[in-house]
Formats: C-alpha cells, structure tokens, sequence
C-alpha cells in the first residue's frame, strides 16, 4: 500500500475519532475515555502483532526513540481531549492538524533553509485560524473563552508532531511493528500512572463504552498506517493526507453535530488547511 493511501486512511480515522471525542466530552470524563480509548489502541496493536509475527528486536536507540514517542503521544492525547471538550472544532481542528508547523522551525533551526513558499504557508495557516476565531466571536453559541481552548490545542499540535517525528525514526531503525507496541505501551502506563497522581476515574460508563472502543480501534490503524509509511517511499505523501483529518473533523460537526459555519469561516478553514498540505509536503 502507498504512502498516500496509508495518510488517507489515517485522516478519515482520526476524523471520526475527534468527532467522538467532541461529542463525549460533554458528558463523559475525560480520563476514562483516554484511558479506554488508549487501552484499546494497545490490544488492537497486540493483535495485528500476534497476527503478522513481525517482532524485531529493538536497538537501544529505537527504544529510547519508541519510548519518547510515547510520551508524546499522551501530551497530545491529553491536549486534543481537553481542547475538544472546550471547542469548537471549526478552532480547534486547524490548531491540531498544524502540527508541520513544527517541522519548518525545528529545520530552520538546525541551519536547514527555508523557502518563500513553507514561510508562506505558515502565514496562512495563522491566518486561516486567525479568521476562524475572530469570527467566531460573535457566534451566539455557549463556548468557553478561546484563550485556554488554544493553548491546549497548541500542546496537542506539538505532541503529535513529537510522536510522528519519533516514531517514524524508530519504525525506520527496527520496524514499525515492534516500535510502535513500545510507544503504546509507555503510553498506557504513563496515562495510568497520571490518573492515580491525580485520583481521576478510569471508567467512563457503560453508554460511552461501544464508542471508546470503535474510537480506539480507529486511532490505532490510523497511528499505524502514518508510523508505517516511514519505511515506504515517498513517506511525506502520508503526513499531507493523515493532516487533512481535521478538516474531516470539521464537516463532521458541521454535519452532525450542527456546528455552524459561515462562508468567512470554511474560507479560514480551507486556507489553513492548505497551509497544512503545503507545510507536509
């Protein structure tokens, strides 16, 4: 399967995983669906192990790598999670998916030279969620000041650039099987570790129950397929089409969950979005 193919699949799992998670998020706590939804991601990984018996050992730097990649992975849980319970998804979504944003500053950093065209889509991906949210601040609807709401999303963005980042060295070292059962064991144990710090409940409620572990499976083929393209050719192809989850995530809510937006704000949406793809290739 293509790179491409692997990102496409991805983005349409994680859109239909954030739209859960927006919707119980209102009335569902937080730390049980983290811990069902990773808990899940954890045994399905388990079984496509256990079905394809691809297990290499790791080098020591593929663990340390898998192990990082880990941790970031539940800071970016942990921010996605609070920033869709806050809303909306039309602010949150664009914020998520920036995460190639990342990549540009790191490379910048490191002496790499940056070109017209990766600054010129920083900017619009400012500018894009820029017009998002002045616009909507004058939508009647009941949503907590965006101040908070776009911190969390930032600490999300960063997490998952963290976590592809990581992960796809290590995949590349040992093989994304192996790799990425390491990262979402860390994940699992330091997600329990944080909710007995801070004697939060592990259980979600029965309702929510089927929705957690539809949402688990999903996040797990989409982690796969992106941590999986690493070891194909043309592995960016994959990081351009799993970041468009979230303007999937937007028409969901647009849909169902009868989000409104304006023609100012799908334009905000579609410039930053465009930003995202330009930035990921």
């Amino acid at each position: 399967m293509s790179a491409l193919a692997l990102g496409l699949i991805a983005a349409i799992c994680w859109g239909f995983h954030d739209i859960c998670v927006r919707f119980l998020s209102q009335k569902t706590p937080l730390s049980g669906c983290i811990f069902v939804v990773l808990v899940t991601g954890l045994m399905f990984h388990i079984g496509l192990v256990a079905a394809t018996q691809d297990v290499h050992a790791l080098t020591s730097q593929s663990a340390y790598l898998s192990l990082g990649a880990g941790v970031f992975f539940v800071i970016a849980t942990f921010g996605l999670y609070f920033a869709f319970e806050r809303g909306p998804v039309r602010l949150v979504a664009p914020l998520i998916a920036s995460y190639p944003i990342l990549s540009v500053f790191v490379a910048t950093w490191q002496g790499s030279t940056t070109t017209a065209l990766q600054w010129g889509a920083v900017l619009a991906i400012v500018f894009g969620v820029g017009l998002v949210a002045a616009l909507s601040v004058d939508d009647a609807e009941d949503i907590p000041p965006f101040g908070r709401t776009i911190l969390y999303s930032l600490i999300a963005a960063c997490g998952f650039a963290g976590t592809f980042a990581l992960g796809q060295s290590a995949a590349e070292l040992s093989g994304e099987m192996s790799t990425t059962l390491l990262t979402r064991i860390m994940a699992v144990g330091l997600v329990v570790v944080i909710l007995l710090g801070f004697k939060k409940p592990f259980w979600p409620g029965k309702p929510a129950l089927p929705w957690l572990i539809a949402m688990g499976v999903a996040d797990g083929i989409a982690l796969h397929s992106v941590l999986s393209a690493g070891t194909l050719p043309d592995a960016e192809y994959a990081a351009v089409t799993s970041s468009m989850f979230g303007l999937l995530t937007i028409l969901l809510a647009w849909v169902f969950l009868k989000e409104r937006m304006s023609l100012p704000q799908w334009l905000g949406c579609l410039i930053a979005f465009a930003g995202v793809g330009t930035l990921a290739l």
